[in-house]
């Protein structure tokens, strides 16, 4: 390969770099934006799920050249044209905008971009003949122009009202100090006497400043609605690049408000923590009118207090990691700072940290005598939601405001809450948990190995005694002594091996006798053991080791064993359930009515429904529909839009949820509560429908329902459409209304709980891999965490043990890029993780574990031959030997998809090739259930055809190949064998590391496994832009044209109807239940701020309201997740 060299930049550049509004595909910018960065550029990073209106927000605030986004969820056109037209209206259509988004932006969509204004939207062929250096150039050179070198304008239109004006004349200051400065005297001149505070936030790198600001800004504003405030944010530069990642705004949630202005600045010199133009630009921002200014320094160093000169308030924030006490003495900040934070305070040693920093600031100020508990020093913890510590820091901020300045500031705060024990996620005594189950695994392999030889050594002794006593001549002695070392031998045997090797032989009859049968849950099961072919063989469908030496047979049973038995090396189950693939029906598309017709076609003629649920990206971070063209381009684009119970009911109308041959698994995280809330409620509400059809009320209830809309004066809501063949109107009646509207209470609660005890499905709700790799979190995490918990606790309370309350995700994690080795690491990491808190809650672990399911990405990495397996031996050996905890626990059920990041846009014909490979793996494996990917899905929605190709593929290997007839076929291998123990000691030794930072939370607060996933995802794609990994159709064996990326036949998109349906209907719920919403969501957020469970109230709650009503609700009382860079 080539390298191409960074463009050279003539002129200050600075760009807002983004992911589109509820796109969390964060990873390509994220790289992008490094390289745009170290080519000479100030990048203002905001992250995923940016809507037009914050990007453009920005942009001005900022006054930057360019705007680079990356759009991966559909709604392109809307979104980019949106985003144009808002800059020509707010008179900044100098900004020019790029974009990008894989196969996704179709190249007759990249033309009429680019004929509406977009400067350039960058293809995959684009990528391939350009590289990422040579892309980054080009979008850095057409930014290459100079601005504030023209300006013209007048001090009276200084004003916070008018955000572009300020901005320019900011850059101006900073790009042509010289030919600005008669302006910015003036200026000066009236700056001395505005009294506008500024309050100045200092720290060391990593203290978490932009948490605080953010924190102090969202009670300003709620405060004083009235005020306007201005935040300053300086970042260093780069000395060797000249460029500057400018961080602050990604953290900040509380800014996207009209009465706040930001604007980051880059250093623009070394070994400084603030801009040597900041005077300037405070005197520009306290021209404009802002009540108060929140200055914040990049990272400083222990002798570093040069914020003191520009603040008329300062503030130091640090965390616990300080070193020595001693060091302490070191740092100038606490001889001056008027308000000192400990962040973080989380985190192991912060109390004595605390005792430490606050003897330190009694000794700087010789307060001897004084209260340490009087002292303004505070321990907060700015990540958690309405932190006891910030409240108190706030409360002493605004009091000192007020006290200092001339600005009224004077607000009646009552006694804030003391901050009390902070209960973490994971008790500090527990924080070694993943090292534990380390030791235990290596422990039990080591005893296994140890029992192995002992066996052995039995066996050859028993073998010599038999031998010997058949011998007419043998000394008795030499036979006595050999039975003395025999029965010491035999001493050093586990009870329950001697007990597996001696039950050897009737197990051997048990898989050889015609019929197999075995209990689950009392129900005994059938099963013959053998298949016939054509040519009339006998196919044994477990096969078993032919070994006759107690070591092979006792190691065997204890590192592999039988499918069903301890350690299910080879499945969980004894055999696999006859006359049932484990086919997932996969779905998502445009409105309910679409996908339903898309899971009745999936599920023709199936003995089981197996429905997995796809949602559109405005369901999965829990908005509303709505005509906005940002939202409404999204709206059933890449999955189903479901915004209500309604939406739910026609979703999954004509399927009988309560039926154990129907489950459902919905792919959504955030809100996933409320999903939840939605598919129970629809289940009991289609069980209570049956009851009214089975008791001859249908006549009854009718005229009921019709007297409810006739007195709420709304149209009762329909199923657009006709029904499709086999779906049989169920879960329809009750459009509009719920069972307990109509059914007297007493019956609906049994019908609720019988209800609930039989319905199967899954939720993925998995909010740890969110945040390491995906991105649709929309909660802050310890929110995120306990509404999970609340879900599990009302589960175990209503007797819900078919339904999976999460399904722990390895697939996200491998489709942002790691490897093999790493998503199994972290996803297992990630299930003993949720172990760890619900324990930590109280709950036991044969209550809750039942309800765990993992999933999985498939590939054709040679680690993922042996992924399932190695899980469940790891899971089973810590549950029985760490945890103690039941049989039924000890079994690890896990789903496999096959590889996305393996369905290529070149040649897509080949990925069904791939997708076949990675299928035959996975149920050799022994998957639970598994989901073939469609070949055009790297281009589109998957169509009809290729959907049904890739079930076939699927059922073409359990019917038709020969060899998957039989149930075990990875057993007995060599290489099997070696990779199991090579995977297994990979995964411990990464759960070491995970250990040594922490464990998986304390991990995430480094991004340790989002940065160890992009490292990966660096390195692949390297392998396969250089070509040392070939990949046939992409890198080699291209055709004739090169193969360039395939333009589909066919796109999937939601239709204009299916849109405006769903914003309409939304609209009349909303009117439907206005009052019976208002009621829920205040109990909903009184139930969560008394710590009760949520999901309790969540349930009643789903009944009335919208999914964006609940979303916003949690929001003001659980907190908003703040994004990483």
């Amino acid at each position: 390969m080539n390298t191409i060299q960074p463009y050279k930049p003539k002129n200050h550049i600075r760009i807002v770099t983004a992911a589109s509004l509820l796109d969390g595909h964060d990873a390509a910018i994220n790289v992008m934006r490094r390289i745009i960065q170290s080519t000479g550029v100030e990048v203002i990073h905001l992250g995923h799920d940016r809507s037009v209106q914050e990007v453009v927000d920005c942009a001005i605030q900022e006054d930057v050249q360019g705007i680079a986004l990356s759009s991966y969820q559909g709604g392109h056109i809307e979104y980019f044209k949106y985003m144009l037209d808002l800059l020509r209206e707010r008179g900044s259509s100098h900004i020019k905008v790029f974009g990008g988004g894989g196969g996704v932006i179709l190249p007759d969509e990249i033309n009429e971009l680019h004929a509406y204004g977009v400067e350039r939207i960058y293809s995959p062929d684009d990528g391939r003949a350009m590289g990422l250096q040579g892309m980054i150039n080009d979008l850095v050179e057409r930014v290459d122009f100079p601005i504030g070198n023209d300006i013209v304008i007048k001090p009276e239109n200084i004003h916070f009202s008018k955000p572009k004006e300020i901005a320019r004349l900011i850059t101006a200051a900073e790009n042509y100090p010289e030919t600005t400065r008669a302006l910015l005297d003036n200026l000066a001149k009236d700056c001395s006497r505005i009294q506008s505070p500024v309050i100045g936030i200092t720290g060391t790198g990593g203290a978490g400043k932009s948490s605080v600001t953010d924190e102090i800004i969202r009670r300003l504003l709620i405060d004083f609605p009235e005020k306007h405030f201005a935040i300053i944010s300086v970042d260093p530069t780069r000395k060797r690049s000249g460029g500057a990642l400018l961080g602050d705004r990604i953290r900040m949630n509380s800014i996207n408000h009209p009465n706040v202005y930001m604007r980051s600045l880059a250093t623009r010199q070394a070994n400084f923590a603030l801009s040597k133009h900041i005077k300037d630009v405070l005197c520009v921002i306290k021209n404009a009118g802002f009540d108060l200014v929140l200055l914040e320094t990049s990272g400083i160093g222990q002798s570093d207090s040069q914020i003191v000169e520009y603040s008329d308030i300062s503030m130091y924030g640090m965390t616990p990691e300080f070193g020595a006490p001693t060091q302490l003495e070191k740092i100038d900040m606490l001889d001056f700072a008027d308000i000192v934070v400990l962040n973080k305070g989380d985190r192991p040693g912060a109390t004595d940290a605390l005792n430490h920093v606050r003897k330190q600031y009694i000794r700087n100020r010789l307060l001897f005598g004084s209260d340490p508990e009087s002292l303004p020093v505070y321990q907060t913890i700015a990540s958690r939601f309405n932190d006891p510590g910030i409240n108190q820091m706030y409360a002493a901020l605004v009091k000192t405001i007020d006290e200092r300045t001339m600005q009224n500031f004077s607000v009646s705060h009552e006694k804030e809450e003391e901050p009390g024990n902070f209960n973490p996620i994971i008790p500090a005594s527990r924080v070694r948990y993943l090292s534990e189950i380390a030791e235990t695994v290596r422990n039990y392999n080591k005893l296994s190995e140890e029992q192995a030889t002992a066996a052995q050594e039995y066996y050859a002794l028993q073998l010599n005694i038999e031998s010997l006593e058949h011998e007419k001549n043998t000394d008795k002695e030499v036979i006595n002594s050999l039975k003395q070392r025999a029965n010491q031998v035999k001493m050093h045997l586990q009870p329950d091996n001697l007990r597996l090797l001696e039950n050897w032989n009737k197990m051997a009859e048990q898989y050889s006798n015609k019929i197999y049968e075995y209990t689950v849950r009392g129900k005994t099961i059938s099963v013959e053991t053998h298949y016939e072919t054509l040519a009339h063989s006998q196919i044994p469908k477990i096969s078993l080791p032919a070994y006759k030496a107690w070591g092979d047979r006792l190691k065997w049973l204890l590192r592999e064993n039988v499918p069903g038995e301890f350690p299910y090396a080879a499945g969980v189950f004894p055999f696999k359930r006859e006359a049932e693939d484990p086919i997932r029906m996969f779905a998502g598309e445009g409105a309910p009515e679409r996908t339903n017709k898309r899971f009745h076609y999936l599920s023709k003629g199936m003995p089981a429904r197996r429905l997995s649920t796809a949602f559109d990206s405005v369901t999965l971070y829990g908005r509303n529909p709505d005509e906005r063209p940002d939202i409404y381009g999204k709206i059933g684009n890449s999955g189903v839009s479901v915004s209500c119970l309604d939406d739910a009911k026609k979703l999954y109308s004509g399927f009988n949820l309560a039926d154990s041959a129907t489950s459902v698994s919905m792919t959504i995280n955030g809100p996933a509560p409320a999903m939840v809330g939605y598919f129970m409620n629809t289940a009991i509400d289609q069980q209570c429908e049956i009851y009214i059809k089975n008791h001859g009320l249908t006549e009854q209830i009718g005229k009921k329902i019709g007297k409810i809309f006739k007195e709420r004066g709304t149209k009762r809501p329909v199923y657009h459409g006709a029904l499709p063949e086999g779906n049989d109107g169920l879960g329809l009646m009750l459009l509009g209304v719920t069972g307990n509207q109509v059914l007297p209470p007493e019956i609906y609660e049994k019908i609720k709980a019988e209800t609930l005890s039989v319905v199967r499905g899954t939720v993925q709700a998995d909010i740890l891999k969110e945040d390491q790799a995906q991105n649709t979190c929309i909660f802050s995490t310890e929110f995120a965490l306990r509404l999970m918990g609340d879900i599990q606790e009302y589960f175990i309370r209503n007797k819900v043990r078919n339904f999976y309350s999460v399904s722990i995700s390895g697939y996200h994690i491998a489709e942002a890029g790691a490897n093999p080795l790493t998503q199994l690491a972290f996803t297992l990491a990630n299930g003993f993780t949720y172990l760890e808190y619900y324990r930590s809650r109280g709950m036991k672990v044969d209550e809750f574990v039942p309800n765990f399911s993992f999933f999985f990405s498939n590939g054709l990495d040679p680690e993922y031959t042996v992924i399932g397996r190695v899980a469940r031996l790891i899971w089973a050996k810590a549950l029985k030997y760490l945890y103690k905890a039941s049989e039924r626990s000890q079994k690890l059920k896990y789903h496999i998809q096959t590889s996305g990041r393996s369905l290529h846009a070149q040649e897509i014909e080949f990925n069904d090739i791939r997708t076949t490979l990675q299928a035959l793996g996975a149920i050799y494996d022994n998957c639970n259930s598994l989901h073939t990917n469609a070949y055009d899905e790297a281009i589109t929605t998957p169509t009809e055809e290729s959907v049904r190709r890739a079930v076939a593929i699927q059922m073409i290997i359990n019917h038709e190949l020969g060899l998957a007839k039989n149930q075990n076929p990875l057993q007995g291998s060599f290489i099997i064998e070696q990779l199991t123990d090579l995977v297994e000691e990979a995964v411990l030794q990464e759960f070491e590391r995970i250990t040594e930072r922490g464990g998986v939370l304390g991990a995430m607060e480094t991004m340790y496994q989002r940065n160890k996933i992009q490292e990966e995802s660096l390195h692949y794609e390297y392998l396969k832009h250089s070509g040392k990994l070939p990949i046939m159709g992409v890198n080699t064996f291209l055709s004739s044209s090169g193969s360039p990326t395939t333009i589909p036949g066919e796109v999937i998109r939601a239709t204009e109807e299916e849109k405006q349906n769903q914003v309409n209907n939304l609209q009349q719920n909303l009117i439907r239940n206005e009052k019976e919403a208002a009621l829920s969501l205040d109990k909903l957020k009184k139930s969560t701020l008394r710590n009760e469970n949520t999901f309790d109230t969540i349930m009643e709650a789903t009944k009335h309201c919208s999914l964006g009503q609940i979303t916003q609700a949690l929001f003001e009382v659980g907190g908003q997740y703040r994004r990483n860079m």
